[in-house]
């Protein structure tokens, strides 16, 4: 399986990380169908080309700016989840695009088991060592993410909107951790 060429491999306890492959097409597309997934993200499953054009972004992603998204399995293989830095240039009020975006995704059935912390603290520890600061956006309805942020040192820029709805804007400098989001609220 051939996965995206500049993509470090990255490995937890419970995970390994890699750039995308085309063989990841099927798995990623069934994670995005399912409700408990993109409820907070949109509101609305992504159909099967939206994942293949989210797969190549992500591939070209490495390619352009040297960082990128990673795909999550387990030991066993199955798919936990998307997660890493992504240039989206978002239609977002105010602008994020000054750092990149971070951002996790989680298979259903991973959800509420710690994978997520896993895994961004494998990747916020590669981030680190490159690129100064990141930014993420989180729907303030998603509980779950705020306390993340919070766990990983992000800090509440502002209340920002996208595609008519509010966001938090959220922002880590490199090496921050802990007491964000709760302490800047």
């Amino acid at each position: 399986m051939q996965t995206s060429p500049s993509a470090p491999i990255l490995t937890t306890a419970r995970l390994t990380l890699t750039g995308y492959a085309a063989a990841d097409l099927e798995d990623c597309a069934a994670m995005w169908s399912d409700p408990r997934v993109y409820a907070m993200i949109g509101g609305q499953p992504r159909s099967r080309e939206d994942v293949w054009i989210r797969l190549l972004r992500a591939i070209g992603q490495w390619t352009l700016f040297g960082y990128g998204t990673w795909v999550a399995r387990d030991t066993a293989g199955r798919l936990i989840g998307e997660l890493g830095l992504m240039e989206t240039r978002r239609a977002i009020t105010p602008s994020i695009d000054a750092a990149p975006e971070i951002g996790w995704t989680l298979a259903g059935d991973a959800h509420g088991q710690g994978y997520a912390s896993e895994a961004l603290a494998a990747i916020l520890a590669w981030t680190d060592a490159r690129i100064p600061s990141t930014t993420c956006i989180i729907d303030p309805a998603n509980a779950a993410s705020i306390r993340l942020a919070d766990r990983l040192g992000y800090r509440l820029r502002t209340t920002g909107l996208y595609r008519d709805a509010p966001i938090l804007i959220l922002d880590r400098a490199a090496g921050s951790a802990g007491a964000g989001v709760s302490a800047a609220r």
